[in-house]
C-alpha cells in the first residue's frame, strides 16, 4: 500500500472512526511500526488525556484443577480421572483473601474450568459463602466457557445461568477462553470449549444485564494474521451492541501464547512467535481499531516489565494486577513478577501516573 493510501487510513483512525477489515489488515500488516505507535499511542491521549495509568490488587484462585475441555497450551488442567485433583476449600480460600486484604485488595479472578463434577449450584453456594465472610470481596469468577458448560450441563439457558450467579454475588465477568474467536482454531486448541459464536453470546447477554466483562486474546500460535484482525472485528462488533450506559468490554488484554512443556508445543513443534516489537505492534493495532473500548491492558506477565513498559506510549493505558497467585499461564513459562511498589515505579519509570483500580476502572486511593 502507498505512502497516500496508508495516510488516509491513518487519518481515518486518528478521527476514531471505526475502520474496515480491509484497512485494519493492511496498517496490521505494512505500516510502520513507528507510525502505528504514534497513532495508537494520539488515541490513547484522546481517551485518557490525564496521562494516568491504572493498575490492580486482585488474586487468582483456580477452583478446581479438574477440567474436560482438553486446552493444548494448559499445563495446569487434569482429567476429572487424573491424580492430583482437588477443590479449592473454604479454609483455603479463608487463607488467600486474607492475605490479598493485607496487602489492599479485594478483589479475586476466580476460575474453574470445566469439571463435570461441578454444576450451577456448587457456583452459587460458594460465591454465597465467600460474600458472607467477606461482605465487600468482589468476585470477577469464572468466563463464557465455564457460563456455556454451566448452561448445557443444567439445560438451562445462559441469561437464567448469568441471573444465578449475579444473585448468588457474581460481580463481573472476565474475558478467559477467548484465545482466538475463530472455530478454526478453537477446534484445534480446545476441542471441549465452547465455539466463538457461544463465547461471544454470553458476553452479549452479560452486557444487556450490565454486567462489566473483559476482553482478551492469546495469539502467537497457530492462527494467521487475518484471524487476529477478525478477533478484534468481533469484540468490536459487539460492543457496538450494548445497551447504551451499560458497561459492555471495559478493557482488552492480549497476551501471546506461553509454550513451555505444552501440549501445542511438544506434539505440534508450535512455538511463541510473538517478538517483543510483534507484541507492540499488536497493542497498536487494538488501540486503533477498538475505538470503542475504553481500557488497553498490557500484559507484563508475559511479555516482561520492559516491553509493557512501550506498550504504555503505543496505546495501552493499564498495566493490570499485581498478580499475587497465577498458576495458568506461569505453568507454561510466563515468571515474571511485580509486587505493588514495583507496579507503580514501572508506571513511573515510563513516565506516567500510576492509579489504583478497581474492576470497574474507578480510581481507588491507596
Amino acid at each position: 500500500m502507498n505512502k497516500a493510501s496508508l495516510n488516509k487510513i491513518y487519518q481515518k483512525a486518528l478521527n476514531l472512526e471505526f475502520l474496515s477489515v480491509g484497512e485494519a489488515f493492511e496498517l496490521y500488516k505494512t505500516a510502520p511500526l513507528s507510525d502505528l505507535i504514534y497513532i495508537a499511542n494520539e488515541i490513547r491521549k484522546i481517551k485518557h488525556p490525564e496521562n494516568i495509568v491504572t493498575w490492580i490488587i486482585d488474586r487468582n484462585i483456580n477452583i478446581t484443577n479438574a477440567c474436560i475441555a482438553r486446552c493444548k497450551f494448559c499445563n495446569f488442567h487434569k482429567k476429572p480421572d487424573d491424580e492430583g485433583i482437588y477443590i479449592t476449600t473454604i479454609e483455603e480460600y479463608k487463607q488467600k483473601i486474607e492475605e490479598l486484604y493485607k496487602v489492599g485488595g479485594n478483589q479475586i479472578l476466580l476460575q474453574g474450568g470445566l469439571s463435570p463434577d461441578l454444576g450451577i449450584d456448587y457456583y452459587e453456594e460458594l460465591f454465597r459463602k465467600l460474600k458472607q465472610l467477606f461482605p465487600d470481596l468482589k468476585l470477577h469468577a469464572l468466563g463464557p466457557p465455564e457460563i456455556v458448560f454451566l448452561s448445557k450441563k443444567g439445560k438451562k439457558s445462559i441469561t437464567e445461568v448469568l441471573k444465578r450467579l449475579i444473585n448468588a454475588g457474581l460481580d463481573s465477568l472476565p474475558g478467559a477462553g477467548a484465545e482466538i474467536l475463530c472455530d478454526r482454531v478453537r477446534s484445534e486448541l480446545s476441542k471441549g470449549k465452547c465455539k466463538a459464536s457461544e463465547w461471544l453470546e454470553v458476553m452479549r447477554q452479560a452486557h444487556i444485564l450490565n454486567m462489566p466483562t473483559s476482553a482478551t486474546m492469546m495469539f502467537g500460535h497457530i492462527e494467521t494474521l487475518e484471524e487476529r484482525i477478525e478477533h478484534l472485528f468481533k469484540i468490536r462488533d459487539l460492543q457496538v451492541e450494548k445497551p447504551e450506559n451499560n458497561y459492555g468490554f471495559l478493557s482488552f488484554i492480549p497476551w501471546p501464547f506461553q509454550d513451555e512443556g505444552t501440549l501445542l508445543n511438544t506434539s505440534q513443534g508450535v512455538y511463541n512467535t510473538i517478538s517483543p516489537s510483534d507484541y507492540v505492534r499488536f497493542i497498536a493495532i487494538s488501540r486503533i481499531i477498538l475505538v470503542n473500548v475504553a481500557n488497553i491492558q498490557a500484559s507484563w506477565l508475559t511479555v516482561g516489565i520492559s516491553t509493557a513498559q512501550v506498550c504504555l506510549h503505543a496505546g495501552a493505558n493499564d498495566f493490570g494486577s499485581i498478580m499475587i497467585e497465577e498458576n495458568v499461564v506461569s505453568s507454561a513459562g510466563a515468571n515474571y513478577n511485580l509486587n505493588a511498589q514495583q507496579m507503580q515505579t514501572a508506571i513511573t519509570e515510563a513516565g506516567f501516573i500510576p492509579k489504583l483500580r478497581n474492576q470497574k476502572f474507578e480510581i481507588l486511593v491507596f
